[in-house]
Protein backbone atom coordinates (compact mmCIF):
# COMPACT_ATOMS: atom_id res chain seq x y z
CA UNK A 1 0.00 0.00 0.00
CA UNK A 2 1.18 3.37 -0.83
CA UNK A 3 1.00 6.90 0.36
CA UNK A 4 0.65 9.81 -1.24
CA UNK A 5 0.21 13.63 -0.50
CA UNK A 6 -1.20 16.39 -2.61
CA UNK A 7 -1.77 19.16 -2.53
CA UNK A 8 -6.51 20.10 -2.52
CA UNK A 9 -8.07 22.85 -3.64
CA UNK A 10 -10.42 22.94 -0.63
CA UNK A 11 -10.39 24.11 2.31
CA UNK A 12 -7.42 27.21 1.65
CA UNK A 13 -5.27 24.31 0.13
CA UNK A 14 -5.19 21.91 2.69
CA UNK A 15 -3.37 18.23 1.75
CA UNK A 16 -5.13 15.26 1.01
CA UNK A 17 -3.41 12.10 1.49
CA UNK A 18 -4.23 9.35 -0.48
CA UNK A 19 -3.67 5.69 -0.48
CA UNK A 20 -3.51 3.15 -3.35
CA UNK A 21 -1.60 -0.55 -3.94
CA UNK A 22 -1.44 0.27 -8.11
CA UNK A 23 -1.67 3.63 -10.21
CA UNK A 24 -2.10 4.79 -13.88
CA UNK A 25 -0.75 7.68 -14.51
CA UNK A 26 -2.76 9.52 -17.72
CA UNK A 27 -1.76 12.87 -17.06
CA UNK A 28 -1.17 13.48 -20.84
CA UNK A 29 0.02 16.64 -22.52
CA UNK A 30 -0.51 20.30 -22.98
CA UNK A 31 -0.51 23.08 -25.90
CA UNK A 32 3.39 23.76 -26.84
CA UNK A 33 4.60 27.28 -26.10
CA UNK A 34 6.64 29.94 -28.25
CA UNK A 35 8.46 31.48 -25.46
CA UNK A 36 8.47 35.35 -27.78
CA UNK A 37 4.77 34.70 -28.01
CA UNK A 38 2.96 37.48 -25.57
CA UNK A 39 0.02 36.71 -23.16
CA UNK A 40 -2.70 38.24 -24.38
CA UNK A 41 -5.95 37.15 -25.15
CA UNK A 42 -6.56 37.32 -28.99
CA UNK A 43 -3.68 34.96 -29.05
CA UNK A 44 -4.95 31.26 -28.07
CA UNK A 45 -3.52 27.67 -28.39
CA UNK A 46 -5.33 24.55 -29.59
CA UNK A 47 -7.08 24.54 -26.06
CA UNK A 48 -8.65 27.97 -26.20
CA UNK A 49 -9.56 27.68 -29.70
CA UNK A 50 -12.14 25.00 -28.77
CA UNK A 51 -14.33 28.00 -27.07
CA UNK A 52 -15.03 29.48 -30.59
CA UNK A 53 -14.36 32.44 -30.87
CA UNK A 54 -17.57 34.70 -31.45
CA UNK A 55 -15.75 37.38 -34.58
CA UNK A 56 -12.25 35.47 -35.55
CA UNK A 57 -11.74 37.68 -38.24
CA UNK A 58 -8.02 37.61 -39.65
CA UNK A 59 -6.84 34.46 -37.85
CA UNK A 60 -3.32 33.68 -38.82
CA UNK A 61 -2.63 29.71 -37.81
CA UNK A 62 1.11 28.89 -36.52
CA UNK A 63 1.57 25.62 -37.39
CA UNK A 64 0.31 23.46 -40.13
CA UNK A 65 0.51 20.59 -38.58
CA UNK A 66 -2.54 18.40 -37.93
CA UNK A 67 -3.83 20.23 -35.42
CA UNK A 68 -3.70 23.65 -36.95
CA UNK A 69 -5.05 22.73 -40.15
CA UNK A 70 -7.99 20.91 -38.53
CA UNK A 71 -8.58 24.46 -36.55
CA UNK A 72 -8.02 26.11 -39.56
CA UNK A 73 -10.68 23.97 -41.70
CA UNK A 74 -12.57 24.74 -38.58
CA UNK A 75 -12.89 28.62 -38.81
CA UNK A 76 -13.18 28.68 -42.41
CA UNK A 77 -16.16 27.16 -41.92
CA UNK A 78 -17.32 29.49 -39.25
CA UNK A 79 -16.29 32.74 -41.42
CA UNK A 80 -12.84 33.33 -40.32
CA UNK A 81 -10.09 34.90 -43.15
CA UNK A 82 -7.30 32.14 -42.42
CA UNK A 83 -3.83 32.31 -42.91
CA UNK A 84 -1.68 29.33 -42.35
CA UNK A 85 2.23 29.64 -41.36
CA UNK A 86 4.15 26.74 -41.38
CA UNK A 87 8.18 26.36 -40.67
CA UNK A 88 8.77 23.02 -43.20
CA UNK A 89 8.68 22.78 -46.68
CA UNK A 90 5.30 20.91 -46.73
CA UNK A 91 1.66 21.25 -44.95
CA UNK A 92 1.09 17.91 -42.76
CA UNK A 93 4.83 17.26 -41.84
CA UNK A 94 5.43 13.83 -41.47
CA UNK A 95 2.75 12.83 -44.07
CA UNK A 96 3.53 11.56 -47.56
CA UNK A 97 3.13 14.59 -49.86
CA UNK A 98 0.77 13.57 -52.66
CA UNK A 99 -1.74 12.66 -49.51
CA UNK A 100 -1.41 16.44 -48.82
CA UNK A 101 -1.66 17.86 -51.86
CA UNK A 102 -5.32 17.51 -52.46
CA UNK A 103 -5.54 19.30 -49.08
CA UNK A 104 -3.50 22.20 -49.99
CA UNK A 105 -5.19 22.69 -53.41
CA UNK A 106 -8.30 23.15 -51.92
CA UNK A 107 -7.55 25.43 -49.05
CA UNK A 108 -5.26 27.66 -50.96
CA UNK A 109 -8.55 28.33 -52.70
CA UNK A 110 -10.29 29.23 -49.39
CA UNK A 111 -7.63 30.78 -47.28
CA UNK A 112 -6.00 34.00 -47.32
CA UNK A 113 -2.57 32.69 -47.23
CA UNK A 114 -0.59 29.34 -46.62
CA UNK A 115 3.13 30.43 -46.06
CA UNK A 116 5.58 27.51 -46.02
CA UNK A 117 9.26 27.71 -45.26
CA UNK A 118 8.66 30.54 -43.22
CA UNK A 119 9.34 31.19 -39.77
CA UNK A 120 7.77 32.85 -37.06
CA UNK A 121 10.56 35.26 -35.72
CA UNK A 122 8.21 37.88 -33.86
CA UNK A 123 4.59 38.34 -32.50
CA UNK A 124 3.90 41.50 -30.93
CA UNK A 125 0.39 42.44 -29.24
CA UNK A 126 -0.68 46.23 -30.69
CA UNK A 127 -3.92 48.13 -30.10
CA UNK A 128 -5.48 47.12 -33.73
CA UNK A 129 -4.19 43.75 -34.09
CA UNK A 130 -1.66 41.47 -33.04
CA UNK A 131 1.37 42.32 -35.61
CA UNK A 132 3.37 39.18 -36.69
CA UNK A 133 7.11 39.10 -38.37
CA UNK A 134 7.78 36.37 -40.40
CA UNK A 135 11.37 35.24 -42.09
CA UNK A 136 11.35 32.82 -45.17
CA UNK A 137 14.24 30.01 -45.65
CA UNK A 138 15.62 32.08 -47.79
CA UNK A 139 15.67 35.63 -45.88
CA UNK A 140 13.17 37.14 -47.20
CA UNK A 141 11.25 39.12 -44.66
CA UNK A 142 7.44 40.69 -43.83
CA UNK A 143 5.06 41.34 -41.35
CA UNK A 144 1.17 41.30 -41.26
CA UNK A 145 -1.81 42.22 -38.81
CA UNK A 146 -4.24 40.00 -36.90
CA UNK A 147 -7.45 39.80 -35.18
CA UNK A 148 -6.16 37.15 -33.44
CA UNK A 149 -3.40 34.10 -33.75
CA UNK A 150 -4.02 30.40 -33.20
CA UNK A 151 -0.69 28.56 -31.88
CA UNK A 152 -0.31 24.94 -32.96
CA UNK A 153 3.18 23.93 -32.73
CA UNK A 154 2.66 20.52 -31.30
CA UNK A 155 2.05 19.37 -27.82
CA UNK A 156 4.58 18.60 -24.57
CA UNK A 157 3.94 15.79 -22.26
CA UNK A 158 2.55 16.33 -18.56
CA UNK A 159 5.83 14.40 -16.70
CA UNK A 160 7.73 17.37 -15.20
CA UNK A 161 4.99 18.78 -13.64
CA UNK A 162 2.96 16.17 -11.57
CA UNK A 163 5.86 15.35 -9.27
CA UNK A 164 6.00 11.65 -10.18
CA UNK A 165 9.72 11.90 -9.58
CA UNK A 166 9.14 11.51 -6.09
CA UNK A 167 7.68 8.15 -6.45
CA UNK A 168 10.83 6.96 -7.96
CA UNK A 169 8.92 6.96 -11.69
CA UNK A 170 12.30 7.83 -14.26
CA UNK A 171 10.54 10.73 -16.59
CA UNK A 172 12.70 11.93 -19.17
CA UNK A 173 14.19 15.18 -19.95
CA UNK A 174 10.95 16.01 -22.27
CA UNK A 175 8.75 15.09 -20.07
CA UNK A 176 7.47 11.82 -20.93
CA UNK A 177 7.45 8.44 -18.98
CA UNK A 178 7.57 5.49 -20.33
CA UNK A 179 6.76 1.91 -19.80
CA UNK A 180 6.80 -1.26 -21.47
CA UNK A 181 3.70 -3.42 -23.03
CA UNK A 182 1.97 -4.03 -19.80
CA UNK A 183 2.06 -0.03 -19.45
CA UNK A 184 4.49 -0.86 -16.51
CA UNK A 185 7.10 1.93 -15.68
CA UNK A 186 10.08 1.15 -13.68
CA UNK A 187 8.08 1.12 -10.32
CA UNK A 188 6.07 -2.19 -11.30
CA UNK A 189 2.64 -1.23 -9.85
CA UNK A 190 2.94 2.38 -11.39
CA UNK A 191 1.56 2.48 -15.10
CA UNK A 192 1.72 5.22 -18.01
CA UNK A 193 -0.91 5.40 -20.33
CA UNK A 194 -1.34 7.97 -23.46
CA UNK A 195 0.15 11.20 -24.69
CA UNK A 196 2.53 10.57 -21.60
CA UNK A 197 3.67 7.34 -22.18
CA UNK A 198 4.94 8.48 -25.80
CA UNK A 199 4.49 9.00 -29.32
CA UNK A 200 2.03 9.49 -30.95
CA UNK A 201 -0.15 10.93 -28.89
CA UNK A 202 -3.70 10.22 -30.08
CA UNK A 203 -6.51 9.25 -28.24
CA UNK A 204 -7.24 6.11 -29.50
CA UNK A 205 -3.81 4.82 -28.92
CA UNK A 206 -4.49 5.85 -25.09
CA UNK A 207 -7.59 4.16 -24.74
CA UNK A 208 -6.23 1.17 -25.87
CA UNK A 209 -3.53 1.93 -23.24
CA UNK A 210 -5.98 2.20 -20.58
CA UNK A 211 -7.64 -1.03 -21.38
CA UNK A 212 -4.55 -3.08 -21.10
CA UNK A 213 -3.37 -1.29 -17.66
CA UNK A 214 -6.59 -1.89 -16.05
CA UNK A 215 -6.43 -5.39 -17.19
CA UNK A 216 -3.22 -5.98 -15.94
CA UNK A 217 -4.02 -4.38 -12.41
CA UNK A 218 -6.92 -7.07 -12.67
CA UNK A 219 -4.08 -9.51 -12.81
CA UNK A 220 -4.99 -10.70 -16.70
CA UNK A 221 -2.39 -11.65 -19.25
CA UNK A 222 -2.49 -8.53 -21.42
CA UNK A 223 -0.49 -6.70 -23.39
CA UNK A 224 0.01 -4.10 -25.93
CA UNK A 225 0.73 -5.56 -28.73
CA UNK A 226 -0.94 -3.24 -32.33
CA UNK A 227 1.19 -3.83 -35.13
CA UNK A 228 0.25 -0.43 -36.78
CA UNK A 229 -1.88 2.79 -35.16
CA UNK A 230 -3.69 4.30 -37.97
CA UNK A 231 -3.66 8.59 -38.17
CA UNK A 232 -6.13 10.89 -39.18
CA UNK A 233 -6.32 14.72 -39.83
CA UNK A 234 -9.97 15.55 -39.69
CA UNK A 235 -9.29 18.37 -42.23
CA UNK A 236 -11.62 18.78 -45.37
CA UNK A 237 -10.66 16.66 -47.26
CA UNK A 238 -9.71 14.36 -44.31
CA UNK A 239 -6.47 13.00 -44.87
CA UNK A 240 -5.89 9.49 -43.07
CA UNK A 241 -2.59 6.99 -43.15
CA UNK A 242 -1.38 3.91 -41.53
CA UNK A 243 1.41 1.52 -41.09
CA UNK A 244 4.48 1.99 -43.68
CA UNK A 245 4.51 5.26 -45.38
CA UNK A 246 6.48 5.78 -48.93
CA UNK A 247 8.46 8.33 -47.49
CA UNK A 248 9.67 5.95 -43.99
CA UNK A 249 10.03 3.31 -46.73
CA UNK A 250 12.23 5.63 -48.54
CA UNK A 251 14.31 5.99 -45.29
CA UNK A 252 14.30 2.91 -44.14
CA UNK A 253 15.39 1.12 -47.77
CA UNK A 254 12.57 -0.84 -47.83
CA UNK A 255 11.05 -2.19 -50.87
CA UNK A 256 7.29 -1.37 -51.56
CA UNK A 257 4.87 -1.66 -54.55
CA UNK A 258 2.11 1.15 -54.78
CA UNK A 259 -1.07 1.00 -55.81
CA UNK A 260 -3.48 3.83 -56.14
CA UNK A 261 -7.14 4.51 -57.02
CA UNK A 262 -8.64 7.99 -58.03
CA UNK A 263 -11.59 8.94 -56.65
CA UNK A 264 -12.56 10.47 -60.00
CA UNK A 265 -13.63 6.79 -60.98
CA UNK A 266 -15.40 6.06 -58.11
CA UNK A 267 -18.85 6.43 -58.63
CA UNK A 268 -19.56 7.23 -54.97
CA UNK A 269 -17.35 10.33 -55.15
CA UNK A 270 -18.41 11.78 -58.15
CA UNK A 271 -22.32 11.44 -56.53
CA UNK A 272 -20.96 13.42 -53.75
CA UNK A 273 -19.31 15.90 -55.44
CA UNK A 274 -15.92 15.13 -53.90
CA UNK A 275 -13.39 13.56 -56.55
CA UNK A 276 -10.56 15.51 -55.28
CA UNK A 277 -9.23 12.12 -53.10
CA UNK A 278 -7.71 8.80 -53.42
CA UNK A 279 -6.53 5.48 -52.27
CA UNK A 280 -3.27 4.45 -51.81
CA UNK A 281 -1.90 1.22 -50.34
CA UNK A 282 1.48 -0.18 -50.34
CA UNK A 283 2.52 -3.81 -50.31
CA UNK A 284 5.72 -5.89 -49.64
CA UNK A 285 6.21 -7.02 -53.18
CA UNK A 286 7.80 -10.40 -52.22
CA UNK A 287 5.10 -11.87 -50.03
CA UNK A 288 2.36 -9.38 -51.29
CA UNK A 289 1.22 -8.64 -48.01
CA UNK A 290 0.07 -5.02 -47.19
CA UNK A 291 2.45 -2.93 -45.59
CA UNK A 292 0.62 0.75 -45.69
CA UNK A 293 -2.22 2.84 -46.60
CA UNK A 294 -3.27 6.19 -47.00
CA UNK A 295 -6.43 7.85 -47.95
CA UNK A 296 -7.36 11.81 -48.54
CA UNK A 297 -11.09 12.58 -49.00
CA UNK A 298 -14.29 12.66 -47.58
CA UNK A 299 -14.54 10.12 -44.68
CA UNK A 300 -10.99 9.00 -44.90
CA UNK A 301 -10.72 8.51 -41.08
CA UNK A 302 -13.64 6.07 -41.68
CA UNK A 303 -12.02 3.86 -44.34
CA UNK A 304 -8.30 3.85 -42.65
CA UNK A 305 -9.50 1.31 -40.61
CA UNK A 306 -10.44 -1.61 -42.93
CA UNK A 307 -6.62 -1.10 -44.21
CA UNK A 308 -5.66 -1.14 -40.40
CA UNK A 309 -7.35 -4.45 -39.88
CA UNK A 310 -5.65 -5.90 -43.10
CA UNK A 311 -2.50 -5.26 -41.62
CA UNK A 312 -2.92 -6.91 -38.70
CA UNK A 313 -4.50 -10.09 -39.83
CA UNK A 314 -0.91 -9.78 -42.36
CA UNK A 315 -3.75 -9.80 -45.36
CA UNK A 316 -2.55 -9.98 -49.58
CA UNK A 317 -3.86 -7.43 -52.20
CA UNK A 318 -6.04 -10.60 -53.06
CA UNK A 319 -7.75 -10.76 -49.70
CA UNK A 320 -8.64 -7.30 -49.92
CA UNK A 321 -9.47 -7.16 -53.55
CA UNK A 322 -11.96 -10.41 -53.62
CA UNK A 323 -13.68 -9.39 -50.17
CA UNK A 324 -16.92 -8.17 -51.99
CA UNK A 325 -17.25 -4.50 -50.98
CA UNK A 326 -20.80 -2.70 -51.34
CA UNK A 327 -21.84 -0.77 -54.20
CA UNK A 328 -21.73 2.46 -54.75
CA UNK A 329 -19.68 3.72 -51.41
CA UNK A 330 -16.13 5.04 -50.98
CA UNK A 331 -14.82 1.62 -49.36
CA UNK A 332 -15.11 0.18 -52.72
CA UNK A 333 -11.74 2.30 -53.27
CA UNK A 334 -10.13 0.16 -51.35
CA UNK A 335 -10.56 -3.15 -52.98
CA UNK A 336 -10.11 -1.18 -56.49
CA UNK A 337 -6.92 -0.20 -55.28
CA UNK A 338 -5.70 -3.79 -54.18
CA UNK A 339 -7.19 -5.15 -57.70
CA UNK A 340 -4.70 -2.69 -58.82
CA UNK A 341 -1.79 -4.51 -57.44
CA UNK A 342 -2.76 -7.83 -58.34
CA UNK A 343 -3.89 -6.72 -62.25
CA UNK A 344 -7.13 -7.73 -61.96
CA UNK A 345 -8.96 -4.22 -61.96
CA UNK A 346 -11.86 -3.80 -64.38
CA UNK A 347 -13.00 -0.57 -63.07
CA UNK A 348 -10.24 1.56 -64.65
CA UNK A 349 -7.83 1.25 -67.10
CA UNK A 350 -4.69 1.22 -66.27
CA UNK A 351 -1.01 -0.28 -68.15
CA UNK A 352 -0.20 -3.36 -67.61
CA UNK A 353 2.98 -3.67 -65.38
CA UNK A 354 6.33 -4.24 -67.03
Amino acid sequence: MIEVTQASSLQGGASERIRFEYCIIAAGSEPMRLPFIPQDPRIIDSTGALEVLREPGRLLVIGGGIIGLEMACVYDALGAKVSVVELTAQLMPGCDPDLVRPLEKRIKARYAEILLNTQVTAVTAGKDGVQVSFATSDGVKSSNSYDHVLVAVGRTPNGRTIGAEAAGVQVDQRGFIASDQQMRTNVPHIFSIGDIRGQPMLAHKASHEAKVAAEVVAGHKSAFDARVIPSVAYTDPEVAWVGLTEASAKTQNISVEKAVFPWAASGRSLSIGRDEGFTKLLFDPATRRLLGAGIVGTNAGELIAETALAIELGAEGADIGLTVHPHPTLSETVAFAAEAFDGTLTDLYLPKKR
